[in-house]
């Protein structure tokens, strides 16, 4: 075998299999990690946003200024330091300082939620924060709670202007779970470095290794894609009214009488 196209052949033959179980391994991290990273973000996006006012008890205000600060240094670590580290610093440091051997699912799941989390909730805060004041401010004229306005008016608005962001995470997790490989986790790179190893073809095994993130991340992003489109809804409605004499537009032209303009 001289030719390139031989040894990508080769390499599918004889690898392949353990490159797709890799890829799968891939897939299922990102998503169940992108999931709880979002349920991250959205927490401590609402609890950065809970109103405080002259009324409120002192003790209130101090352990929310409390959690707030807490948050604020977890956003701070995670968005400041590369997953890498992250994941050497929790799989060896749980195990060394607190005798917790974690399973290498467990492992991945919580390294790339917890990361993923990070930068959810500066979205989730950016897009809670999007919103027109004026739909809070009405959600509490008619006395509806803080949770109230947040799960019923506030979020499901902000989850369709941070769409494309989650979609991104996603994108992002789908790449960023190569660095898992450097703590024994099994997924498309851990599969790929065995193939290359076992071959000595490097550079084909990772020509196909770039091939199969590109198809994943295009196939995703282009899906995604569609489900923000279908999140946007119609560009045009009609107004549903009860009053027979208003047209379904809502709009409803009297005739003029004769002489009169």
């Amino acid at each position: 075998m001289d030719t390139f196209f031989q040894w990508i052949s080769y390499i599918i033959d004889n690898s392949g299999l353990s490159m797709l179980r890799g890829a799968r391994n891939t897939l299922i991290i990102s998503f169940v990690a992108t999931i709880l990273g979002c349920l991250i973000g959205f927490v401590i996006g609402i609890v950065q946003t809970i109103p405080t006012n002259k009324n409120d008890h002192a003790i209130k205000k101090f352990l929310l200024r409390l959690i707030r600060v807490a948050l604020g240094v977890y956003v701070e670590v995670f968005r400041g330091t590369p997953m890498m580290a992250q994941a050497f610093f929790i799989f060896f440091g749980s195990a060394l300082l607190f005798n917790i051997n974690m399973s290498m699912w467990f492992a991945a799941f919580f390294i790339v939620s917890i990361n993923t989390g990070a930068y959810m909730s500066e979205t989730v805060r950016g897009g809670i924060l999007s919103i027109d004041p004026g739909q809070t401010e009405g959600a509490k004229a008619i006395g509806m709670t803080h949770y109230q306005t947040m799960t019923s008016v506030i979020l499901p608005q902000a989850l369709r202007n941070i769409m494309p962001q989650i979609s991104n995470n996603l994108i992002i997790n789908i790449k960023d779970t190569c660095v898992l490989s450097s703590i024994g986790i099994v997924e498309l790179m851990y599969a790929s470095r065995g193939a290359a190893g076992a071959n000595y073809r490097y550079f084909e095994t990772f020509t196909l290794t770039m091939i199969m993130y590109l198809a994943m991340t295009l196939f995703f992003s282009r899906l995604l894609r569609v489900i923000e489109k279908k999140m946007e809804g119609e560009l045009n409605y009609d107004l549903a009214t009860h009053d027979t004499l208003a047209h379904t537009s809502g709009m409803y032209n009297y005739p003029m009488k004769e002489g009169k303009r």
